[in-house]
């Protein structure tokens, strides 16, 4: 065969191979390979089809696809081979992805071109959309410029005319996600799981820490530690970085209770061995109860001293509003139950020798803004009852 028949067979097969497209149809293909100035496309079977490498760049002049790179592009010409083209079909094409990922709910992917009017100008492919201002994020924005230049993922709300007037929102697809990751958390937010979150706010009786994707638990005061006389603003700030102990989950209400104190160790489980009847401690009161005044002998470890201690039986309303909470005192250890957490004590006299123990040597002292020591109230208290 002459070389002039084998150019005429292969002009001859790829013409059969051409009839099975019509100029104007829409195909599909893969690139597979690069010529001088042409690309060649993979459009199916044992059809090979040539574009133009002018369509396939971007406005800077680069080549925006690579080998094995899916194109959509327009039957131009059967004859001798099928020749494709992008021009007219290629907007098309993205009207319709857009279409379809509006009617379908799909994330799209738009960059913030320009702040304008009432929100952001978005450019999705090669199609413009608007964002308003309260949809470009969850949490208000204070300078709207911050966004500009920013590649974003958003959700299609308004898609209109035919593509002319395309409305997106990234608050939405925020919130989806913010949706989704809450009820995978959920799963995770059981009683006895430890978990690292920040404080979101702090008020008198505890915090808000926030676990993530907007799920937030209650860090009640009296589980941030052992110590009862401490306060949420002596032990926490807002935006403090914390590891929590979930405690209770209330499925109904969906509140969550949370715990700092549990991943501490417990001072009562030294009590046993560091405390004995007739040691004298030091001691602060934290609160006074009609039946007695509650004694801190360390962080943790509180004590009761009974009201029959201040004062004869029968005559135990008077002491309590002379005794001020916050002053400080030496205490004698009466009664230990470590089951069941108490320790009974007195307080000793300002001027006794066990108060003035050398291991205990601290004399009673009160703490600012309080009006005397628990020795003195407690002797002028005793001197009052007796004259009567």
């Amino acid at each position: 065969m002459s070389e002039h028949d084998e150019d005429f067979a292969a002009m001859f097969e790829a013409s059969l191979k051409a009839r099975q497209f019509e100029r104007g149809q829409i195909v599909k293909g893969t690139i597979v390979a690069f010529g001088q100035e042409v690309a060649f496309v993979d459009v199916g079977g044992k059809s090979e089809a040539q574009i133009d490498l002018a369509e396939l760049k971007d406005a800077e002049g680069d080549i925006e696809v690579s080998v094995g790179d899916r194109i959509e592009a327009m039957v131009l010409s059967t004859s001798g081979g099928i020749v494709l083209s992008r021009k007219g079909v290629r907007n098309a094409a993205t009207q319709r992805e857009l279409e379809d990922a509006f009617q379908a709910g799909f994330a799209v992917e738009g960059k913030v071109e320009k702040v304008v009017k009432g929100g952001y100008e978005v450019r999705i492919a090669r199609e413009r959309a608007f964002c308003p201002l309260s949809q470009i994020d969850i949490a208000r924005t204070a300078d709207p410029a911050v966004h500009e230049g920013k590649t974003y993922t958003f959700r299609i709300i308004e898609y209109r005319d035919g593509g002319k007037s395309i409305v997106v929102s990234r608050r939405k697809y925020l919130e989806d996600e913010q949706r989704a990751h809450a009820a995978a958390l959920r799963k995770s937010i059981v009683p006895g799981a430890v978990l690292t979150g920040r404080v979101a706010s702090v008020l008198d009786f505890g915090a808000f820490v926030d676990l993530g994707s907007g799920i937030q638990g209650l860090l009640h005061v009296s589980e941030m530690t052992w110590s009862r006389a401490a306060t949420p603003h002596s032990i926490v700030a807002v935006g403090d970085q914390i590891t929590v102990k979930v405690l209770r989950v209330d499925e109904a209400t969906e509140k969550i209770s949370l715990g700092l104190k549990q991943l501490q160790d417990d001072p009562w489980t030294t009590v046993a061995s560091t405390y004995e009847v007739g040691q004298v401690r030091k001691g602060r009161v934290t609160r006074v109860a009609a039946f007695g005044a509650f004694v801190e002998l360390e962080p943790g470890v509180e004590a009761l001293a009974h009201a029959s201690t201040f004062a004869p039986t029968g005559r135990t309303e008077a002491w309590a509003k002379s005794v001020p909470a916050g002053t400080t005192g030496m205490f004698e250890i009466l009664s230990i139950d470590t089951a069941q957490k108490r320790i009974g004590v007195q307080l000793l006299d300002e001027g006794s020798s066990r108060a003035a123990d050398p291991s205990s040597p601290e004399a009673a002292t009160p703490d600012a803004g309080s009006t005397g020591s628990l020795g003195s109230l407690a002797d002028k208290l005793r001197g009052a009852l007796k004259d009567r």
